[in-house]
């Protein structure tokens, strides 16, 4: 079992014990989280080594619940107005998880932080918090996906079969896809994404949360490769999707009217910068799949030259080729008139 599996698990154990103020037993809290007693009780154990403020107390009615001890939270947590300001500014990069727990917590905690704080200091803290602009477009609202986020968060942790109704892009209609292996969710551009594996196309995959409209928990497990990592997976990803085809060098030219922009960021972790005399970059990357880098080298126009491989050289050629045509197209034929024309009527005067 990973780590991330634990952790999860563990997450979902504190949510439970917050939310039910009244306690629970270790019975019910290992058929919710659809594991044994003994693995409930390490992860109670691990919290409370860990500080966190829960202990096992006896109800009037002699049964042993599990509950949080303060109800108020953690009593020596506190924070210095920089610090708020800190929390305050900092949550505007969850709002690409708007609808999730995650973001659901960081509102409550700032509402804590606003109820907290007196007039003056929140006004402060609302200058601060503005200083620094996140813009939010294209952030996605997952409020709507809530509970099916939260299935496939358990999917993942529990490594149950899972069945979703998925569209594509280019599909006109969602399908069923069945035996779907959650492995992970990953968190990129502003959207969440599952990569699990699929019996139906016998591969890992990526789908979008987005394009998921049902999701349905099976009780058979899988057993997910111990060895899974998430980031080592995308390590040769322009983006989010992979496969499983070894990468190849690619080598493109960047002209030196946007040199600049190569230098200030590091596209991907194989980038390999050479400057040119003239002042331009021969930049280099090693690639799986080429969609994502294709588009990203098309919105260049023609500050870009692709030297190799081959094959992306034609994909970009066709695509511009494509581009084109839709300028090209001749323009719609002038209406015809006829060989006689009647003579035009002389204006009164």
């Amino acid at each position: 079992m990973s780590d991330t599996t634990q952790i999860l698990r563990q997450w979902m154990l504190l949510r439970i014990l917050s939310a039910r103020r009244q306690g629970v037993s270790l019975k019910a809290l290992a058929e919710e989280l659809k594991a044994s007693t003994k693995t409930i009780q390490r992860d109670l154990a691990l919290l409370q080594q860990l500080a966190f403020p829960i202990d096992q107390e006896v109800s009037s009615h002699g049964r042993k619940l599990w509950k949080m001890t303060d109800t108020t939270g953690i009593p020596a947590l506190t924070f210095t107005l920089e610090e708020a300001a800190a929390l305050y500014w900092g949550s505007q990069f969850l709002e690409g998880l708007a609808g999730t727990y995650f973001w659901q917590g960081s509102r409550t905690a700032l509402k804590k932080i606003r109820t907290a704080l007196g007039a003056p200091a929140l006004k402060h803290l609302q200058k601060l918090a503005t200083a620094i602009h996140l813009t939010h477009a294209r952030v996605v609202d997952y409020e709507s996906r809530a509970r099916l986020i939260d299935d496939l968060m358990v999917a993942i942790e529990e490594r149950r079969l899972t069945v979703i109704t998925y569209q594509s892009l280019r599909a006109t209609e969602p399908v069923t896809l069945l035996d779907i292996y959650p492995y992970a969710l990953v968190h990129h551009k502003h959207a969440l994404y599952i990569i699990a594996w699929s019996r139906d196309h016998e591969a890992i995959r990526t789908f979008k949360v987005d394009r998921i409209s049902h999701v349905e928990l099976h009780g058979w497990q899988f057993n997910r490769p111990e060895n899974f990592d998430p980031a080592a997976h995308l390590e040769h990803s322009f983006g989010i999707f992979s496969s499983d085809k070894a990468p190849e060098t690619v080598k493109v030219r960047f002209a030196p009217g946007v040199s600049r922009i190569l230098e200030e960021k590091n596209f991907h972790p194989s980038q390999k910068l050479t400057t040119q005399w003239d002042g331009s970059i021969l930049a280099e990357y090693q690639l799986g799949p080429l969609e994502e880098f294709t588009s990203w080298l098309l919105s260049f126009g023609p500050q870009v030259e692709v030297l190799e491989p081959e094959h992306l050289k034609k994909r970009i050629i066709d695509s511009l080729k494509q581009t084109l045509h839709h300028y090209e197209k001749p323009d719609s034929p002038p209406h015809k008139l006829s060989e006689k024309r009647t003579p035009a009527k002389p204006r009164a005067k």
